[in-house]
């Protein structure tokens, strides 16, 4: 084509989500300029994270790529100056509920204080278009169900939830005060699945914090049960609801929120969900159809922060980014089984 390609940064896109991106951006004619601190990125060949190596498998082109820390302003400004941006997509930042309680500080240096940065660094070099990868964790623990984007936010749970409702006000102030920032906050309910090649998907470091990667790891064999915890809850079966999401469904919502920019939109907020919430136990009987195995559980307690159940009414994002979730449940599980097997220890 005659015109350059729109440099786009994607920080922490070498993460779950972020790849998923950084795939959908090639895909629609962007390049994407990918930035990563390896914090939840396994080191491939080439000085690459492997998902990202993959991803260029998958696009057959290649992509750029530099390892750095948004906390590290110096490097920030280099990078900055380096390349003209036309947007930022900002992925990066601390993501475990659970973690965040027991280590609250970690979680505000890194998210508060590296999105503070990242904003400081945009604002020095004229990028005043920015994508935040929000949470549905803001709203708290529901008022009224489904979810709209104007239910009441900052009662969180967790420092987590409180670090993007922080991220969330600090973006929404500054293009208060300054009318040329356009920014899209999106709202993420519950990302699973993989890409349908089986090549990238969710690899979590550890024990999985998330209840589909877990059940996919008990599938495999990788361990022995799940443990569901509370089956108590006022739900239809006992267990907690939640709205899941196929993760290509949600990249895709990323390349709707970037045309958004461009409409000089100033700041918007929208639910990215499907609008439908599963069980936990509705969860394991479509991935055992999905891997064709039975997936052994046991009931335990409650886990601290839960609420009995959570989804999203998605359609503003309908109306306003001309957006909605295409994949259903039975896609999301065969997906993520794909990925499970093709790659039974992750990357």
């Amino acid at each position: 084509q005659g015109t350059m390609a729109e440099k786009i940064l994607v920080t922490g896109g070498a993460g779950y989500i972020g790849s998923h991106c950084v795939l959908e951006l090639v895909g629609a004619g962007y390049a994407p300029v990918v930035i990563d601190n390896f914090h939840n990125a396994i080191r491939g060949a080439d000085a690459l994270p492997e998902s990202l190596r993959r991803v260029q498998q998958i696009v057959g082109q290649p992509i750029t790529f530099q390892e750095l820390d948004i906390t590290d302003e110096a490097a920030l400004q280099e990078l900055f100056s380096q390349h003209r941006f036309s947007a930022v997509m900002h992925f990066a930042g601390l993501k475990a509920v659970g973690e965040s309680v027991q280590k609250p500080l970690d979680y505000y240096r890194v998210n508060l204080t590296g999105t503070i940065r990242l904003l400081e660094t945009m604002k020095a070099h004229g990028v005043r278009n920015i994508v935040f990868s929000s949470s549905a964790t803001v709203y708290g623990d529901p008022k009224y169900l489904p979810l709209d984007e104007n239910h009441p936010v900052g009662g969180c749970t967790n420092p987590y939830g409180k670090s993007k409702y922080f991220i969330e006000e600090m973006i929404r102030d500054l293009c208060k005060a300054e009318r040329d920032w356009n920014a899209v906050l999106l709202r993420y309910f519950n990302p699973i699945g993989a890409h349908e090649s089986g090549m990238i998907g969710e690899d979590p470091q550890g024990i999985p914090n998330n209840l589909m990667p877990y059940v996919a790891q008990v599938a495999v064999g990788r361990r022995e049960f799940l443990s569901v915890f509370g089956n108590d809850y006022k739900t239809d079966d006992g267990t907690g609801v939640r709205d899941y999401i196929h993760v290509v469904d949600l990249a895709k919502g990323h390349i709707a929120a970037l045309k958004k920019l461009k409409e000089n939109c100033g700041c918007k907020i929208y639910n990215l969900g499907t609008g439908t919430g599963y069980s936990v136990l509705q969860m394991v009987r479509a991935m055992e159809k999905a891997s064709g195995r039975e997936i052994k559980f046991k009931i335990t307690g409650r886990r601290e922060g839960d609420v009995a159940a959570c989804y999203a009414d998605p359609a503003l994002a309908e109306r306003e980014l001309g957006w909605k979730a295409a994949f259903g449940l039975d896609k999301m599980c065969e997906d993520l089984w794909r990925w499970q097997l093709q790659n039974p220890t992750g990357f």
